[in-house]
This record gives structure tokens, sequence and C-alpha cells, in this order.
């Protein structure tokens, strides 16, 4: 079972499984100007503390002292037991359409970075999202044929399923 952790955890676990790093320069990934913050933006203090975190959890764990070029930098890394997480969380697909936007792209960035093919994770994602998709045309199409709701609730349904319909297009352009 994975653990519960946050998605900044999560992103800080997976870039201390690709090699030793402190957290300045996965502060500086997850910048608005980073290669991971164009997705998701975490904030240098959030990053700390995820660090923390992940070393109380003992999925990371202090490996060396960076000296060169400024101040002392601790290097982090991630357990085997901490990649073996990585490596299944980057499988699981997200539960909720909003979470593309964040979480999966996330995970679709450290795939690539990673060097590893997105495909079984698009596949799974797509498969937990075209229920989703048709109990909201189903929810839709009913509420029209009872002529329930108002309009605000006839618009908010619209743009769930536009939404959904939208983020399953996407999985199928992949």
């Amino acid at each position: 079972m994975l653990p519960r952790l946050g998605l900044a955890e999560w992103v800080v676990l997976a870039v201390a499984g690709e090699r030793p790093v402190h957290g300045f320069a996965v502060a500086a990934l997850t910048a608005a100007d980073g290669e991971l913050g164009r997705v998701w933006q975490i904030p240098r203090p959030v990053v700390y503390r995820a660090i923390g975190r992940l070393v109380d959890a003992g999925l990371i764990t202090a490996e060396a002292v960076e000296t060169k070029g400024g101040p002392p930098r601790t290097l982090y890394a991630a357990t085997p037991v901490g990649r073996g997480h990585v490596d299944a969380w980057l499988g699981i697909p997200v539960p909720h359409v909003r979470d593309l936007r964040s979480e999966f792209l996330l995970k679709l960035a450290v795939l690539h970075r990673h060097g590893r093919d997105a495909t079984a994770l698009v596949e799974a994602q797509r498969r937990e999202l075209a229920p989703i998709v048709a109990a909201l045309r189903a929810e839709q199409d009913r509420a029209a044929a009872a002529g329930d709701g108002d309009e605000f609730d006839r618009m908010l349904a619209a743009w769930r399923r536009t939404s959904a319909e939208a983020a399953l297009a996407f999985l199928d352009e992949l």
C-alpha cells in the first residue's frame, strides 16, 4: 500500500529517486520557470517541509553534504522503498478530472524525465475516466429529460461533462 503523501512529497520523492539532490535544486525544478514548475509549482518552503516529512517517513535519506560554490547543502536520495513507492505511484491514474491538470501531468513529466514510456499510465487513466464521462452524459440527459434543476445546475452539469470529455479527448490524443 502506498503511503499517504501530498503532491509536493511525491514530486520531491520522485526527483530524489533520480540521483542525490538538495532542496534548492528541487525548488528550482518546481519554480515557475523550472522543468516541473511548468506543470505545478512548489514554493521553496514547501519543498523543505516535504523533505523533512520524507526523511521522517524513511523514504529519503541524507546522503552527503555538498560544499562547493555556496553554503553547504545536504543531498538527499530516495531509499529503495521510496523508489518502489514512486514506481507504483507513477502507474496509478488519478481519480478526478480536476487532478489531471496537476497530478497526472506531473506523472507524465516525471516519466519523461526518467525516460520511461507513459502508455500504460495513459491507458489506465483513460479506463478510469471513461465511466465518469459516461455517467456525466447520462446524468445530464436524465436531468434534461425530466426538466430538473435550475439554469445554473444545467450550466454546471454542462461544464463538468464538457471538461471530462475534453480530458478524455486529450488522453485519446496522447
